[in-house]
């Protein structure tokens, strides 16, 4: 088939590259532009604009797509089909109709449960224990599509939003490229969304990260792995941004008795962790990173910190 191809960040890159093994011809790549990222605020290109021109496929850079200059370069592009994956603008009703089988997404869910941009995460924040991938027949609204195609993916039990995104990456690559010849030969039945099981996954924000410690220390264990890598869940130490990487609920036995110390206090520590007190239960926390230094285990962070019982951590400590 012709294939224009929409989509920006990593998680689009593997299908555009299955696309391309399966023999498929993608006319034209459209990407959002270009952006200045990090200190030397350098021009980065998009990893699908990247990917494109490792191949050589022309890149179509749109401000905001639904406009008329915008609809009608896409007119230029042959395409039997427009495949979109995270691409991070809405289309409108106009470009829907466009190719002859319209336009089809990659969506990082099983829909109806969980439209929106963070799928990925808030299963996990959720509590989830299986997710998947849809391939839908894109409408106007937002993931509201008909459901051609779904795969079901399960959610380990450390399972963190960066680990789930590569796993969903490649699930999302081999259902297209099973979905592509079942749609040029009509064999796929569209089914329609139950409006009322769906569920909208919210776009992180930095703020989400921050730890509150009167929450139940289950709920905070997702948050860190939810929030990993980005844009993590933290709290305070000392005056300084303290993210927490990698943590574990206390086993409900060793819960019995917080020795009467706020949530956010800490109430142990060992030779390579330190538990903090929550509104319920304590987590056990073994990994962590300090405002200016690098990932590190708590072990080493021992070294060169004071952790004892008692030190409060938290937003207060900022002032």
């Amino acid at each position: 088939m012709k294939i224009v191809y929409m989509g920006t960040p990593d998680f689009a890159v593997a299908p555009l590259e299955a696309i391309i093994q399966a023999g498929h011809q993608v006319t034209a790549v459209v990407t959002q532009p270009d952006k200045q990222k990090g200190r030397g605020k350098e021009v980065q290109m998009t990893p699908v604009k990247e990917c494109a021109l490792k191949h050589g496929i022309p890149v179509f850079q749109p401000v905001k797509i639904k406009e008329s200059e915008a609809v009608e370069q896409l007119r230029q592009y042959p395409a039997d089909i427009f495949v979109v994956a995270a691409f991070g603008q809405l289309l409108s009703e106009e470009i829907l109709t466009m190719p002859k089988f319209g336009c089809v997404n990659i969506h990082a869910s099983l829909l109806p449960a969980y439209r929106g941009a963070a799928p990925i995460q808030w299963v996990i924040l959720n509590g989830e224990k299986e997710t998947g991938v849809t391939i839908q027949q894109m409408a106007k609204g937002l993931d509201t599509g008909d459901m051609l195609l779904k795969k079901k993916v399960a959610i380990d039990r450390k399972e963190t939003g960066e680990s789930l995104h590569d796993k969903l990456m490649l699930a999302g690559a081999e259902l297209i490229v099973e979905a592509l010849p079942l749609i040029e030969e009509g064999k796929l039945i569209p089914e329609k969304q139950d409006d009322s099981l769906s569920c909208y996954a919210a776009k992180l924000t930095k703020s989400m990260g921050l730890i509150d410690w009167k929450q139940d220390a289950v709920v905070l264990e997702r948050l860190i792995r939810g929030l990993n890598s980005w844009p993590s869940a933290y709290t305070h130490y000392q005056g300084k941004t303290l993210k927490i990487w990698e943590a574990d609920v206390v086993d409900e036995e060793e819960n019995e008795e917080n020795s009467g110390f706020a949530p956010g206090s800490v109430s142990a520590v060992g030779k390579d962790f330190f538990d903090v007190v929550c509104g319920e239960n304590r987590l056990r926390i073994y990994s962590l990173q300090l405002e200016g230094k690098k990932r590190m285990s708590v072990k080493d962070f021992l070294l060169g910190y004071e952790v004892t019982a008692g030190l409060r951590l938290g937003e207060e400590e900022s002032t």
